[in-house]
């Protein structure tokens, strides 16, 4: 069947809309489930099975705006005539039409770090409901983990190893980002990592960031001397004068900027280096402002770069004030996915009891039942060491999954202060050898199965081998 749509449709979603941001083989799944009468509770877990490529940790990031897409996720009466032209029963449509998630979800704070095998939410609801979760949720949250991860290795670099030393970090994403949703992302999940501000105004005033930008080579280029454009913008934008000091030779644009301030009596807010040998330029960049007795100037860097080279130059003590970030913090460039699943675990039969269940396929096998990690720390405050094991189970260590949502209604929020504080302090507690960019054993970290956990896999084995020699010889 071809396309009858607008092929020009902008593509966003309201959050009721996104009642159809779903596989269709889920809700296929939910439909089968429906007739067969299956809506009994049951349990999914949102995990990675194993860590990105050049990560060693995630920092967790969308939560909060998930939770208010489900909570708003409606099957509206367009929606319903569309599931009915490709196929769907009206009884099942029926049931979609009165749907509203009421269910239970429990998950990790926004700026927590997690590890591979570790739930990152944890959804417990009637089969269908948890169900037709699967999509939303691998959609919101594999992304703005990723944005949030890689954020926060940049930060840690800019700081040498300390998320609140040093450098601070801008995104100036939004034009290399995979879309207007993206960009938006990319500012909330950055400024969660603890990113300093954004370029973005529209993600600025949406969630109270501070916009931060200077000006671009056409705005220099459009005046008839470099020292000229200087002596405009400072006199256009006094509150806001950090001139681009590269469009021609960069030092001769420093010892301009220092010109124009003086000839205008505008404090030189500060100068932007966007290319060439950033440890080099802004350490002479540095000597002429200190000459200029401007040592409160500030020196902003930007122009492709990522935590790897903002290491370096780090390192060999580059007197760079902020750092402003891009393409690699909008795309992720060295490690654009997280690839987590969303898998059955548990459900509740007729006798009220849970059942843990298991998958065994090859390099995708999961664990049974519902989850919580527990983390342990040295008497540094330094992590030591996690501990995945049933939700019911006590540890040693904090319980790191909380109640996000009970019975279809909100009861974890907070502000992106509470959740950049937790993201610093959980950056601050990573083992010094998790904190810079670099080869390392990728295995430092140790998490561990509980041995309750470890039994429960055993049995759920034991029965699931049964039930597939039953199906064999059936």
């Amino acid at each position: 069947m071809g396309p009858t749509g607008d092929a020009n449709d902008h593509g966003l979603l309201t959050a009721a809309e996104t009642s159809l941001l779903v596989d269709q083989y889920e809700l296929a799944m939910a439909a089968s489930y429906h007739r067969q009468g299956m809506n009994e509770p049951a349990a999914f877990e949102l995990f990675a099975r194993r860590l990105p490529a050049n990560r060693d940790w995630l920092l967790v990031a969308g939560l909060g705006p998930t939770l208010r897409l489900v909570t708003e996720m409606r099957f509206g009466a367009r929606e319903l005539e569309y599931l009915g032209t490709i196929g769907f029963r009206a009884e099942f449509l029926d049931y979609l039409a009165d749907f509203r998630f009421a269910g239970d979800i429990d998950a990790l704070p926004e700026g927590t770090l997690a590890f591979a095998n570790e739930p990152l939410v944890r959804v417990t609801a009637p089969r269908i409901e948890a169900q037709l979760l699967e999509t939303l949720l691998l959609n919101q949250v594999n992304f703005q983990t990723m944005l949030a991860s890689k954020t926060a290795r940049i930060l840690l670099a800019a700081g040498e190893g300390e998320p609140d030393r040093g450098g601070g970090v801008v995104d100036f994403s939004p034009r290399r980002d995979h879309g207007t949703d993206a960009a938006m992302k990319a500012a909330r999940s950055a400024a969660i990592a603890g990113a300093a501000g954004t370029s973005n105004v529209a993600a600025a005033m949406r969630y109270g960031l501070a916009p931060v930008g200077t000006m671009a080579h056409s705005y220099v280029m459009s005046f008839a001397s470099e020292e000229e454009a200087f002596r405009k913008f400072m006199r256009d934008t006094p509150e806001n004068a950090v001139m681009l000091v590269d469009t021609y030779d960069t030092l001769e644009g420093v010892r301009r900027a220092i010109s124009a301030s003086r000839a205008t009596g505008v404090r030189l807010k500060g100068v932007r280096l966007d290319s060439g040998d950033i440890l080099e330029l802004s350490r002479k960049t540095r000597a002429l402002l200190d000459e200029a007795g401007m040592s409160e100037t500030t020196i902003v860097a930007s122009g492709d770069l990522e935590e790897d080279q903002i290491s370096r130059c780090v390192a060999a003590g580059a007197p760079v004030d902020l750092w402003g970030v891009g393409t690699d913090l909008g795309t992720s460039r060295d490690s654009p996915t997280v690839n987590g699943v969303y898998k059955l675990v548990a459900d509740r039969g007729a006798d009220g009891h849970w059942r843990g269940v298991i998958k065994q396929s090859a390099a995708k096998a999961t664990m049974p039942g519902r989850k919580q990690v527990f983390r342990r720390y040295d008497e540094g405050g330094v992590m030591a060491g996690d501990v995945v094991a049933l939700a019911e189970e006590e540890c040693e260590g904090r319980p790191l999954l909380v109640p996000a949502m009970r019975g279809g209604d909100v009861v974890h929020t907070e502000s992106l202060a509470e959740m950049r504080e937790r993201a610093a302090n959980e950056l601050r507690s990573l083992p010094r050898e998790l904190t810079l960019p670099g080869e390392r054993d990728r295995t430092a970290y140790r998490v561990e199965w509980s041995e309750h956990l470890r039994d429960a896999a055993e049995e759920a084995t034991a029965v699931a081998g049964v039930g597939a020699a039953s199906g064999a010889r059936g």
